[in-house]
């Protein structure tokens, strides 16, 4: 279990990738005052929080019920968070993330960003679904093993919040290039993650 548990955390921050989401939530957040901006950070914590483990829950049994098997959903999973992990390394925009369009809406506006984009899709996106949805196919039914899943989940997301909530001091130590090759480096383990867990799911289908 601890083995598993932590892969999925692992897994889990680098998708989340906290530093590269402490970045966005500070530049998202240029006039807000701290107190306003630690709220906004746990809201959207909490929001994205709910969102993944509803997700990695139901998301299993919504497959089933279209009738997806678990390998033709590794290999799709594989597939979209490779492309993450491209857009982390080249910095190209594939659409998994929140893009420069959206980040200047949120910087250019006053309302709460806590729900989008911050919570959806920055935090909650289509690749930390993924993650959850093939992290929890791969626990099956064992409890300990569900545990270690969202057990590593959570801690995950509580480094992100902790990263959010320390984003000024956290970018002033790193700097811009310190937060641009700690991103690219996440994107090169991503990019490991998401061809094991393609590879799995071939190698799944054809011991189907």
């Amino acid at each position: 279990m601890l083995e598993l548990f932590l892969y999925a955390f692992v897994a889990f921050v680098v998708i989340l990738d906290p530093p590269g989401t402490a970045a966005v939530f500070l530049g998202m957040t240029p006039r807000d005052t701290p107190a306003r901006r630690r709220a906004q950070a746990l809201k959207a914590s909490w929001i994205a929080a709910l969102v993944l483990v509803v997700f990695g829950i139901a998301g299993e049994f919504l497959l089933r019920a279209m009738g997806i098997g678990l390998p033709a959903f590794q290999v799709a999973g594989g597939i979209l968070l490779f492309l993450l992990a491209a857009d982390m390394v080249m910095v190209r925009h594939s659409g998994l993330r929140a893009t420069e369009r959206e980040r200047a809406e949120a910087e250019a506006s006053d309302h709460d960003i806590s729900v989008f984009p911050l919570a959806i899709p920055l935090i909650a996106g289509p690749g930390a679904m993924t993650t959850v949805v093939l992290l929890r196919g791969r626990a099956g039914d064992d409890p300990a093993a569900l545990a270690a899943v969202f057990g590593a989940l959570a801690l995950g997301l509580a480094v992100t919040l902790a990263a959010m909530l320390v984003a000024t001091p956290l970018m002033r130590l790193l700097g811009q290039t310190g937060a641009d090759v700690l991103s690219r480096v996440l994107g090169v383990v991503l990019a490991a993650l998401a061809a094991q867990i393609a590879l799995d799911g071939v190698r799944g289908f054809f011991a189907g």
